[in-house]
């Protein structure tokens, strides 16, 4: 599901305004990144912690000539499921419900993208190889 996708869910879902979810979409992630950017966790509750973390300078190996390489300090963004995210995701019963028709699995446009089209019974296809020629053999 894309973001386009998702606000549209979403509108559906609380009977809202599409353009209002969109705007609230948007500035959530803007608020999410900008924060995490300057250092501060944020957690929504029973969903999941955004943080940046920093990662220590250390000793790697080559895994192809097995001599050590130094590794430098870096930083990097960490998201962590929470409890009621991942118990939700693990056990489908205790997810929250959707309004009816909202949403289904079956009419994501992932989905119809990766369907290939069928042939209908009796069409006539086309050959993708043609024939081998036969060759004579070259006397040397």
């Amino acid at each position: 599901m894309n973001r386009r996708e998702l606000v549209k869910v979403v509108a559906a879902h609380g009977d809202l305004d599409p353009k209002q979810v969109d705007a609230t979409v948007r500035s959530l992630t803007e608020v999410i990144t900008a924060v995490v950017a300057k250092g501060e966790p944020v957690t929504i509750s029973g969903f999941a912690k955004f943080a940046k973390v920093q990662r220590a300078a250390r000793t790697g190996r080559n895994p192809a000539t097995g001599e050590p390489i130094k590794i430098k300090a870096s930083k990097k963004a960490r998201i962590t499921p929470l409890k009621a995210f991942k118990e939700a995701v693990m056990t489908p019963k205790q997810a929250p419900k959707l309004a009816r028709g909202v949403w289904s699995p079956t009419s994501s446009s992932t989905a119809t993208k990766a369907a290939a089209p069928t042939k209908a019974a009796g069409t006539k296809r086309s050959a993708t190889k043609a024939p081998a020629k036969k060759r004579t053999a070259k006397k040397a």
